[in-house]
């Protein structure tokens, strides 16, 4: 066994030593030891259940013969980072997320780990880790909130956030927003539509990392309880058949994540996810798959923001391996993929069946023929920009208007709120990006208020920075290379034409080859925002969104 290296030999003494200290015995030492990655905090509504989660699992893991040991993960909620210099600090953590969890796990010789975590960089965070120490791993998260029900609707978070554009715009009052703050986060979870912590959920059941359920079972049913305590008992297994996440996270798995991402209709931020969790796997993983798996992939699932469904129905409809088993009908996925189950994606899928075809659509009968994400390029996003496309009104899919041009989220915001945007306008925020920001904040605030303002079917949003999965609409994030580095974004003027054509994967500004070079010999690199402390280090290292702001050591691209 791997912790033999710290369990075993005369040299190991003092080792065993410290494992006295613990509390544990000579038979839990001859147990394969499982750590267990568990980010449970007080702060975050998804992370409040894991302890629950860490105990479940700690029994599987006893039960089946190993010897389970609990360390920490930090979280950041992304709702309550939102908005402030807060949502700089959340990107990044998905790499302190993947480096200390390195650390733990090397650093104490454990034979497998079970990683428990729910909200948007946990979970590529540990695929990360996973990918990398390679050592056998599952994944169990903490589960999707319920739904929230205000004036007899389902309702979400992406709800709240549209409500204070309403209110600002006079359509909504206070004492209707009120009831909103009471009523759409009725539970603990992760936030309840397609968002990003949901999406990456449902993914590790793709990928081949999860057990059937991780994605859509509720956090608050005693089901999520019996499937923690089953990811404890199958871990042990994995240690026993030596089946690690390399063999699992192969060229092939990401190929049918990227499938079942384009059905589900994912958040955008999973185009920064997953290529980040390829690079650890050793994987070469370009965008332009995205575009080329869209096109042969149906958007069955149009869940919040995109319509009017969340996870609870998801998982009621059969979850993620019904709609995989959907897609087996087309023959996209393959089915010989291992998983954490021991057996292939083929083995796991096939007796899973649609039990709610207005929740996920027959392959015959898709909301579209394409996928939900696409990638888009052109003189603003040479290398590339990402709209969820399945969230799109269809009169925004093709669009013209001029660039309404803002440095920073918060001008963007002020003018959103103060009525200076108005119907056909192309919102342009830039030095937002992973290093402009630095930490490349999402935009929620912005395209929540352009919906709540009623401007969501006729006002577009482009940006360098990113989109919260609660987003709906023309938003476009992500566009490489970014404004701090010289991208075309930064040459953008008030007033100039933008040109988006979703369907064709084109975003331009009608802007003459000779006038961008003009505009570039004038451009001059902003002075950094943050010159200190963690974010610092971040910007030195990060790269650009189109490789998925992986870190890298400057002048040694991998």
């Amino acid at each position: 066994m791997r912790s033999d290296s710290v369990k075993v030999g005369d040299a190991q003494a003092p080792h065993r030593s410290l494992f006295n200290a613990l509390g544990m015995t000579k038979e839990e030492r001859e147990r394969p030891l499982i750590g267990i990655v568990c980010s449970y905090n007080e702060i975050v509504p998804g992370h409040m259940n894991l302890d629950k989660i860490a105990e479940a699992v700690k029994l599987g893991v006893a039960m089946a013969g190993g010897t389970p040991v609990i360390f920490p993960a930090i979280a950041v909620c992304d709702g309550i980072a939102m908005g402030h210099v807060g949502m700089k600090y959340s990107l990044v953590t998905r790499d302190l997320i993947a480096d200390s969890t390195e650390c733990m796990a090397m650093a104490h010789g454990f034979d497998g780990l079970v990683c428990i975590p729910n909200c948007d960089k946990n979970v590529p965070g540990l695929l990360m880790a996973a990918a990398r120490v390679n050592i056998p791993t599952v994944f169990v998260s903490g589960g999707p909130m319920l739904a929230g029900h205000v004036k007899g609707q389902k309702r979400s978070l992406s709800s709240m956030f549209e409500a204070v554009g309403s209110v600002a715009a006079g359509k909504m009052t206070h004492e209707d927003l009120e009831e909103f703050e009471e009523k759409v986060c009725p539970t603990c979870g992760s936030c309840s539509g397609m968002y990003t912590a949901n999406s990456m959920n449902c993914l590790t059941e793709a990928i081949g990392m999860g057990l059937r359920g991780n994605g859509t079972i509720p956090a608050v049913y005693s089901e999520r309880i019996r499937l923690a305590k089953h990811a404890g008992m199958k871990v042990v297994e994995l240690v026993q058949k030596n089946i690690c996440p390399r063999d699992i996270m192969t060229p092939a798995a990401f190929r049918n994540a990227l499938i079942v991402d384009m059905a589900l209709g994912c958040s955008t931020n999973t185009m920064l996810h997953i290529p980040a969790i390829a690079k650890e796997a050793g994987v070469d993983l370009n965008l332009d798959m995205a575009n080329e798996l869209s096109a042969i992939t149906p958007n069955l699932c149009h869940l919040a923001p995109a319509g009017p469904t969340y996870m609870e129905d998801l998982n009621e409809a059969g979850g993620v391996y019904a709609v995989m088993n959907e897609l087996s009908k087309k023959g996209l996925l393959d089915l010989t993929c291992m998983t954490v189950n021991g057996t292939t994606i083929g083995e796991n899928i096939a007796p899973c069946v649609n039990r709610d075809p207005e929740v996920i659509r027959p392959v015959e009968n898709p909301y579209s023929e394409t996928g939900g994400i696409a990638i888009l390029r052109g003189n603003l996003a040479p290398d590339s920009g990402v709209v969820k496309r399945s969230a799109v009104a269809p009169e925004m899919l093709v669009h013209e208007g001029p660039a309404r041009v803002f440095d920073c989220e918060e001008d963007a915001i002020a003018a959103i709120k103060g009525g200076k945007i108005v119907a056909g306008d192309v919102v342009v925020i830039r030095y937002e990006g992973p290093k402009g920001g630095p930490g490349m904040r999402e935009m929620l605030n912005p395209t929540s208020a352009i919906a709540g303002m009623g401007l969501g079917s006729t006002v577009a949003l482009i940006t360098d920075g990113r989109f919260s999965g609660a987003s709906r609409g023309a938003s476009i994030g992500h566009v490489s290379p970014e404004a701090a580095v010289g991208g075309p974004i930064a040459l953008v003027e008030e007033g100039d034409i933008i040109s988006i054509d979703i369907p064709a994967n084109r975003l331009e500004m009608k802007v003459s080859d000779e006038e961008l070079a003009a505009r570039r010999a004038k451009w001059q690199p902003r002075e950094p925002k943050v010159k200190t402390g963690y974010l610092a280090r971040y910007r030195e290292l990060v790269t650009s969104g189109n490789r998925g702001a992986v870190l890298e050591i400057p002048g040694k691209q991998a």
